[in-house]
């Protein structure tokens, strides 16, 4: 069926394409043709390359002349790979080498009509193979291809391990079937962080792709910082559950992300979202060919397709061990793994994947792993995305959207989970076991108290996040503005700024006597803060608009308000309350000139010199923060406390305020 949509598509079109290498529809028949003259006397191939035209030249090949092919995955270690060969009887391996026989004999135990065996490294250090016949990949290529239609047929980026049959099967038979260009740019190409996704995405003008969780997060962060990806219309992301507000936080971005949910044994996908047939926070609808049930709470697929492990009669069902639901809309829900669940001493059963889930749609929170069976509340091993992660308002934001039962009471900052580590299998699943033994050793370091910054930073989070919602802010950071819009900004940005020095005089002047050690921190500060102000009319002038039509300008209502509540606080409040607009202020900019500042420059092409306020301010309020912190750590008195915090989570509501009355169209721009 694959090879009749091959012949099918116009043959000129370009079927693969490499760094440095193209095959045509037309051309690709004919060279399989040439590969399968070499697979005369290879009874079982193992194929062990990198992303390359190479190995799905072999594999396609091997699939027509029905030659059992067992992919081997390039994050196996040497003991898994020795294993693999033996337990599968791989009786010729194709390595960077060239083709070598293996002086081993085809396993007895491989099924009959097994066309595939694909080996899952799990949870445990042991591969097991599952047997798949050519009919069961077949079906999922052709049922991705019946979901999706021809509107989705463009150019497909490989970024997964070919070895893997997500991508294998899904990514490039499906795209086959569709007759896409399939474009594979090899692993090494990508560095442990993926740093070069973006570019290689764009580079490729890509429409498709599929990527587990971490590294959708890495390209969030990437499309933030470089610009959007335009050429993009389906992004499938599988491997582990997905918090929906994470896919919400992509696709304001412009990352068309659609999630699905596949089983080896069902030679990848079982269920799919699709555009125009999608409900975030499920993993989509059944395949066409798929029949499921649920029994007892878990999922079970009816006739699978595949024929059986290695050594092990194949099953007329399949208990896939994942927990789960479907609506009366048929969309499939997947909640977690029945070997996952964690029973608290209050006797609540949870499957940890959930709160896991909403703690990684949290900007801070690189990897996590959520423990507590047996204790009274639940407690996370934290790795954040850097040094200055703010993990407390991380941690507090995703518990708001949580029950009491199911929220993080403690967490502990730890190292990366890796593979090398074995806290990772290759695919990205945690290994619970080892990650746990590891980190919560009696030695391990105790939970992470919180001091009062932390507190500040926790109980604004729902605010700031408010602020981050904002539709300037999200184009902003971008880089999708124009330039009334950016001059706008910058207009009501000195209409605020030009009190900072004020409102810290009189903060100053209204401090009793107990709390003059404070007058330090203020000098310190009014002597960074004067003259910022007239940065932002240079910046003004610099994008080509009117500074001095910008100085007597009239600021926004909503600026005005945002002003007017900061001096009513201080003289008939509690002047301590002003830091609360200090903390706001200077972590908003920061994030704001680390972020903003080079997407705007680039978008709207204008010099350096039209960012003075917005650069200086990302490296001097790191500098800022740092300082703050130390400052208010020293207040403890608690009614000044809850000043600073009760300024600080209303100013962040007034400076979305501010930013929501900028006039604004989002830039659209062809980058093509």
């Amino acid at each position: 069926m694959l090879f009749s949509f091959i012949q099918s598509h116009d043959q000129n079109h370009i079927a693969l394409r490499s760094n440095d290498h193209e095959i045509t529809y037309g051309a690709l028949l004919r060279q399989i043709d040439d590969y399968c003259a070499r697979l005369t006397d290879v009874d079982v191939l193992g194929l062990a390359l990198d992303n390359t035209i190479e190995w799905l030249l072999w594999d396609l090949a091997a699939l027509k002349t029905e030659t059992v092919c067992v992919p081997i995955p390039p994050f196996f270690t040497r003991q898994q790979i020795d294993h693999t060969i033996a337990r599968a009887g791989i009786t010729h391996m194709l390595s960077p080498a060239g083709l070598q026989a293996t002086g081993q004999s085809a396993s007895p135990t491989i099924p009959r009509g097994t066309a595939k065996i694909t080996f899952t490294s799990g949870t445990t250090g042991t591969p097991k193979g599952v047997c798949l016949p050519a009919s069961a990949m077949e079906n999922v290529a052709h049922s991705i291809h019946t979901m999706l239609g021809n509107d989705f047929a463009g150019t497909h980026v490989c970024v997964l391990p070919l070895a893997i049959l997500l991508e294998n099967v899904a990514g490039v038979y499906s795209g086959l079937v569709a007759g896409c260009t399939i474009v594979l740019p090899q692993l090494g190409d990508f560095d442990a962080n993926y740093s070069s996704l973006h570019h290689h995405l764009k580079q490729n003008a890509a429409t498709s792709a599929i990527m587990v969780p971490e590294l959708m997060r890495a390209l969030l962060l990437q499309v933030i910082k470089q610009g959007p990806l335009p050429d993009l219309k389906f992004l499938a992301i599988g491997g582990s559950r997905v918090d929906p507000h994470l896919i919400k936080q992509a696709r304001n971005l412009g990352l068309p992300v659609y999630e699905g949910y596949g089983l080896s044994e069902c030679a990848s996908v079982v269920s799919m979202n699709v555009p125009g047939h999608d409900r975030i926070g499920t993993t989509g609808s059944l395949l066409p060919h798929v029949q499921a049930s649920i029994t007892d709470g878990e999922i079970v697929i009816h006739h699978p397709g595949f024929l059986g492990y290695l050594g092990e009669t194949a099953p007329g069902h399949h208990l896939t061990g994942d927990l789960g639901h479907m609506d009366e809309d048929g969309f499939v829900h997947v909640t977690g793994r029945c070997k996952n669940v964690l029973i608290t001493s209050m006797g609540r059963n949870i499957s940890p994947e959930w709160p896991e889930s909403v703690l990684l749609a949290q900007p801070g929170i690189y990897q996590t792993i959520v423990y507590g069976d047996g204790d009274p509340h639940l407690s996370a091993l934290i790795v954040p995305t850097g040094p200055h992660a703010d993990v407390s308002a991380c941690i507090a934001s995703a518990n708001e959207t949580l029950p009491d039962y199911a929220r993080i009471k403690h967490f502990r900052i730890v190292a990366p989970f890796t593979v090398e580590n074995e806290c990772l299998t290759g695919t990205g699943r945690p290994r619970r076991k080892n990650i746990l033994q590891q980190y919560l050793s009696p030695l391990a370091v105790k939970e992470t108290p919180m001091n009062f910054y932390d507190q500040l930073v926790a109980q604004t989070a729902i605010a700031r996040a408010e602020l981050y919602r904002v539709p300037q802010l999200v184009d902003g950071l971008q880089g999708r503005i124009s330039r009334p819009t950016y001059i706008a900004y910058l207009t009501e940005a000195y209409h605020h700024v030009k009190h900072t020095v004020p409102f810290l005089m009189a903060m100053g002047s209204r401090l009793p006597d107990e709390k003059r050690w404070l007058h330090k921190a203020i000098i310190e500060y009014l002597d960074e803060e004067e003259g910022h102000e007239e940065w932002i009319l240079n910046d003004i002038a610099a994008a080509g608009g009117d500074k001095d039509a910008a100085r007597k300008a009239a600021p926004n209502l909503e600026t005005q308000v945002m002003v007017a509540y900061n001096y009513d606080y201080i003289t008939r409040k509690n002047p301590v309350g002003f830091l609360g607009m200090v903390f706001m202020l200077e972590s908003t900019s920061t994030q704001i000139a680390s972020m903003g500042a080079d997407a705007v420059m680039n978008g709207l092409d204008l010099p350096k010199s039209a960012f003075t306020y917005l650069f200086s301010h990302g490296s001097l309020d790191i500098e800022h923060m740092k300082f703050f912190e130390k400052t208010v750590n020293q207040i403890t008195d608690p009614a000044d406390q809850a000043a600073i915090i009760e300024v600080a989570t209303n100013t962040f509501r007034l400076f979305a305020n501010l930013f929501g009355a900028i006039p604004h169209v989002s830039e659209v721009r062809d980058v093509a």
